[in-house]
Parts: C-alpha cells; sequence; structure tokens
C-alpha cells in the first residue's frame, strides 16, 4: 500500500508540474488497472479530463470501466460530452448497466440515447432487471456458431467476431434461433480436423443460468463447475449473454463484505472507509445501536426482578460478566458458523433440526468444560452454593447462547431474511437477557437448598 502511496504523490506532483509529456510516457508504462487505481486516489477535483486525453481511445475505456463505481460518476461528469458519449458507447454492456446504477435518471436517460440503436436496446433490457440479478452482471457481447458449421468454417467466425466477446476461451453452439446447445473450450476447436462438423465436439454438457436467478447463485455454479464464464439463457434456452468469472468475483467479495457489515450490526456501507463521513458512519451504525439499547432494557428489568436475590449474596454480581460474557461469545461462534454456511449453500433450512442436535452436544460439552474452569473460583469467592450455581449457570448459559446463535439465521433465512441479519450484536444482547433470567432463577434455587 505504501508503494501505491508514493505513485499517488508523484503522480499529483507530475499533474502540479504541468509534465503532460512525463505522465503520458509514465502510463503507458503502466497497466490500466493500475492507472485506475492511481486515478480513483486522487481528489475529485483532479484534471481527469487532462489525465483521460493522454491516452488512447482504447486505454481510455479500459482504465475507465476499472475505475471505482462510486467514483466513476464524478469523472465522468468532468470529461467533455464528446468523450462522455465514447467511453460510455464502448464499454462492455454489464460495466455500461453498473456505471447508470450510479448516475441520476436524467443523464442516464440522455447516455442511452446516445447509443446506437441495438446497444441501446440491450442497455434497456438489462436496466430492466433486478439490480441483485444476473441479468444486471451479464455480457450480452458473446461469439456462437451453428452446430452445422465445419471447424473450418467455425474457427475463421471466431477469428472475424471474437472482437466483440469479452472471452473466446469458450464458444457457445447455438441454433439459428439463438437457443443454447453447447459451450465448448476453444481448444477442442483448434485441435479437431477442419473438416469435422461442429456437432460432433458437442457433448450437451453446458452449464447455464436464467438472468432473474440471484447473483450469489452465479457465484456458487461458477465455483463449483470451475467455470472462467457462464451462459445466461431465457425461459425458451435462447443464450442472452454471459457472465464472467470477473464479474462473481465482484460479487463475492461484495456480498461477503456486506455480511460483514450486517454481523457488526452496521448497514450496508458503500463507500471506501477512509472516504466516508462521520456523519454517514454515525448513520450505518446508530439505528442498531440505539435499537440495541432498548433491548437491553430488559436485562435491567431481570436484574431488578431478582433483586432479593442478589441481595442474599452480593458476590453473585461478581461473576455476572464472565457468564453473559460466555453465553454471547458462545452465541456469536454459532451465529458465525450458521450465516456462512448458509450463504455459501453447505447447509439449507432443511437441515436445522440435524445441526440442531449436534449444536446440542458441542455446547453440552463446551459449557461443562467452563463451568469446571470457574466452579473452583465460585467456591473460593462465595462458598458452595456459590460455586454450584456458577457451575451450573455456566453449562446452561452457554448451551443457551450457542442454540440461539445457531438457531437464528435459520429463522431468518425460513423468513425470507438476510441470514447475516442475525448479527453479533443481536446474539449478544439475548445472550445477555437469558443469560441473567437463568443466573438468577439457577441462584434463587440453589441459595435455598444449600446452606
Amino acid at each position: 500500500m505504501e508503494d501505491i502511496r508514493d505513485k499517488v504523490e508523484h503522480l499529483q506532483a507530475l499533474i502540479d508540474q504541468g509534465e503532460h509529456e512525463a505522465l503520458r510516457a509514465w502510463f503507458e508504462a503502466l497497466r490500466v488497472q493500475d492507472i485506475a487505481l492511481l486515478m480513483s486516489e486522487l481528489d475529485g477535483d483532479a484534471p481527469f479530463d487532462t489525465l483521460f486525453g493522454l491516452l488512447d481511445a482504447d486505454r481510455q475505456v479500459r482504465t475507465f470501466a476499472y475505475i471505482d463505481l462510486a467514483l466513476q460518476p464524478q469523472i465522468l461528469g468532468s470529461l467533455s460530452a464528446a468523450r462522455r458519449r465514447a467511453i460510455v458507447g464502448e464499454l462492455d454492456s454489464d460495466d455500461r448497466a453498473a456505471l447508470f446504477d450510479e448516475l441520476e435518471a436524467p443523464q442516464v436517460e440522455q447516455l442511452i440515447a446516445d447509443l446506437p440503436a441495438e446497444d441501446r436496446e440491450d442497455t434497456r433490457e438489462m436496466l430492466a432487471y433486478d439490480e441483485s440479478s444476473v441479468g444486471r452482471l451479464m455480457n450480452t457481447d458473446f461469439v456462437s456458431v451453428r452446430p452445422y458449421w465445419t471447424i473450418a468454417e467455425a474457427l475463421a467466425h471466431i477469428r472475424t467476431a471474437n472482437e466483440k466477446g469479452e472471452s473466446v476461451n469458450r464458444i457457445y453452439v447455438t441454433q439459428p434461433e439463438g437457443k443454447l446447445l453447447d459451450a465448448l473450450p476453444l481448444r477442442d476447436f483448434i485441435l479437431a480436423p477442419l473438416d469435422q462438423p461442429v456437432r460432433t465436439l458437442m457433448k450437451r454438457e453446458a452449464v447455464s443460468i436464467r438472468p432473474d436467478a440471484d447473483r450469489e447463485e452465479a457465484v456458487r455454479l461458477i465455483q463449483r463447475y470451475d467455470l472462467e464464464a457462464m451462459p445466461v439463457v431465457d425461459a425458451d434456452g435462447v443464450l442472452l449473454g454471459t457472465v464472467t468469472v470477473d464479474d462473481v468475483m465482484d460479487v463475492a467479495e461484495e456480498e461477503t463484505t456486506e455480511d460483514f457489515h450486517k454481523l457488526a450490526s452496521v448497514g450496508s456501507v458503500d463507500v471506501s472507509v477512509r472516504d466516508a463521513s462521520v456523519w454517514y458512519l454515525f448513520r450505518k451504525r446508530a439505528p442498531w445501536l440505539v435499537l440495541l439499547v432498548f433491548a437491553n432494557i430488559f436485562s435491567g428489568a431481570a436484574l431488578a426482578h431478582y433483586e432479593e436475590t442478589i441481595s442474599q449474596a452480593i458476590v453473585l454480581l461478581f461473576f455476572l460478566p464472565l457468564l453473559i460474557g460466555s453465553a454471547g461469545n458462545a452465541g456469536s461462534q454459532s451465529s458465525t458458523l450458521m450465516v456462512r454456511a448458509l450463504a455459501t449453500g453447505d447447509v439449507s433450512v432443511r437441515d436445522w433440526f440435524s445441526l440442531l442436535l449436534k449444536e446440542f452436544g458441542v455446547a453440552l460439552v463446551l459449557g461443562l468444560a467452563l463451568a469446571l474452569a470457574v466452579a473452583g473460583l465460585g467456591v473460593w469467592r462465595g462458598g458452595l452454593a456459590v460455586g454450584i450455581t456458577v457451575a451450573l449457570t455456566m453449562v446452561v448459559a452457554v448451551m443457551a447462547g450457542s442454540l440461539i446463535g445457531m438457531s437464528l439465521p435459520f429463522a431468518f433465512s425460513r423468513l425470507k431474511l438476510d441470514p447475516a441479519t442475525a448479527s453479533t450484536p443481536l446474539i449478544t444482547c439475548i445472550a445477555d437477557i437469558s443469560g441473567i433470567v437463568i443466573y438468577f432463577g439457577i441462584a434463587s434455587l440453589v441459595l435455598d437448598l444449600v446452606p
């Protein structure tokens, strides 16, 4: 990261000094991904129009496609109208749709109107899909061949048409009306006899996905079948476009980041934490914290209810943070494991009961182990009654926290909510309340029975 900082400082120095030729030479030695990263690190008032003017037309488009989506509209607004139309017109369809999601409706309509008729139609169709669907990810430029062509005819077509496609590692075999028949590796075409028909290569093992499917399903399929690209087909099997591995890698990163934010009870953060304002971060974090503050009122109510028990053995308060903290920690562990397993498809809602039984066994052993660790301390600090109370509470509270933490993600999933919403602070809050009730409930019984 320090290297990037040094490069950004160097870039800013060249801009301040007006060293355009030095900038041009430096950019020619850099990859477009690195140029995009450097531009993304500049201040919003940087001369992006000048910087893009130092790149040829092809590198302008490829550089812009790698710039952070949150910054693309700002950079686009700094360019001339002609350059703006040229860049947007040359973007891949999926990159263009992602950009339009960040723009205001009037600007989107103006940019769509400047596109060629075919691109206008494709773009409007893509924007009609839900933002979380595969249809918004797919690239509508692809290369396909017919099953009755010879290998020589197919290769000739690939050579002339491959500039349209994002990837030609997989060649799609379609019927004249566009129905997908197969997806074959380019290697098969290169090694096959030139007079052999394409149909002789077909295995009909293509893995495809519908455009209205959730993006996470595309992630799972591409990972499961180790694909570089996956065809997107409609209800009739007509090939509409492709989703590539680089697209789903971005989705996987976004989804994982979102899950982490939800596990911490933070709203979806769609800008860099470094660039986010204090007010923005406050708005993302405050609602859940306020809600949990009111939820914790029940903890106070539970303590008030057992005031008489506490007065009999003030030493019980010494162990309160330890016990409810252990219950919350155990619940957080269970919740995190289940949220991740549900997100990756490793488990489903129908697995809940079998996993509940397994978690019961694990939590029981954990509770017993922790009880042994603290029982002696309880006897030493408060006598036999307190030692028994602390040990029993540790077992029951850890089991309760673990089972709650394991079950909540399944409950949210069953209600069609994101399992990650069963976050660590929520689990901890519930574990606190249940832990207090369990602790002083056991204490009130044990203190009456044990002298």
